[in-house]
């Protein structure tokens, strides 16, 4: 329970979700937002960095020991 207000667990799943809402915006854009871009889908690609944040925040927070100075 107490890795559920972790910090970097927070942080990573608000970048997977706002990377999700990102992703799904790019992946949908219309002609004149793409004009407005210059032909880049922006969106895309910073909600495809973002999701990639959130999956490196959530391994780091979950993959961390317990207690690092409690020796065993």
């Amino acid at each position: 329970m107490s890795r559920l207000f972790e910090l970097r667990v927070i942080i990573g799943g608000l970048f997977l979700v706002y990377g999700v809402i990102l992703t799904v915006t790019g992946a949908v854009d219309n002609g004149a937002q793409l004009a407005k871009a210059q032909g880049v889908r922006i969106n895309l690609w910073t909600g495809l960095v973002m999701l990639a944040i959130g999956v490196v925040f959530l391994a780091w927070g979950v993959a961390r020991p317990d207690n690092p100075d409690q020796e065993s």
